[in-house]
């Protein structure tokens, strides 16, 4: 039986590749690549929120909670995976970047299934994995909160730290696309899939 899950949208990054626009607000058919991402998460969970650390005002008007993150200076997704595993007001979180607009309807009870008697969790489709599209149990937080005050960045580093599991997601690799250009953005508009 699948608890009750928090969703995490990850929007609290510099976004380099974006020239620095805020990747999550970047619209998409008049609608903010964010947004795609919360339509595709909130069936699957009981409750979500953002993290960002800049915009906040802007990620608010979609009415969803926006945590910030608690260890500052911008030091990757780690830290707004630490923020939500501070704020969840539930004992598991699934994560998810905010520009991955095709996430798949089985994304949570694929990765609550893979887990297995685990504490996390976290994509591969089959390919390549995508370690920000994870699945963990709050009891995390402090193995997490010393990893980055170690100086420690790297999230495959810190998943395979904590045993998470890999849950491969056949046939679906193209629901893991994420868009990190502008260029990117562009053909995901051309394309059928960005008349979803």
């Amino acid at each position: 039986m699948q608890p009750n899950i928090t969703g995490v949208i990850l929007a609290g990054g510099r976004s380099s590749r974006m020239g620095g626009n805020d990747k999550g607000l970047i619209l998409l058919h008049d609608k903010p690549l964010f947004q795609y991402v919360i339509d595709k998460l909130k069936p699957q969970v009981s409750d979500i929120l953002i993290n960002a650390n800049r915009n906040q005002d802007i990620y608010q008007e979609s009415g969803i909670a926006v945590i910030n993150d608690i260890i500052s200076g911008f030091v990757g997704p780690l830290a707004g995976m630490h923020a939500g595993l501070s704020y969840s007001a539930t004992e598991w979180v699934v994560f998810a970047p905010c520009d991955v607009p095709m996430l798949p309807a089985n994304l949570v009870s694929q990765l609550w299934q893979g887990k297995q008697q685990g504490l996390a969790a976290y994509v591969h489709d089959g390919e390549r994995a995508h370690p920000t599209l994870a699945l963990m149990h709050v009891s995390l937080k402090p193995l997490l909160a010393e990893y980055l005050k170690n100086g420690d960045r790297k999230l495959m580093i810190f998943m395979e730290s904590i045993h998470a599991k890999s849950v491969v997601f056949s046939g679906q690799s193209d629901k893991f696309s994420n868009l990190n250009t502008p260029a990117d953005c562009d053909l995901w508009e051309q394309t059928e899939k960005g008349e979803l």
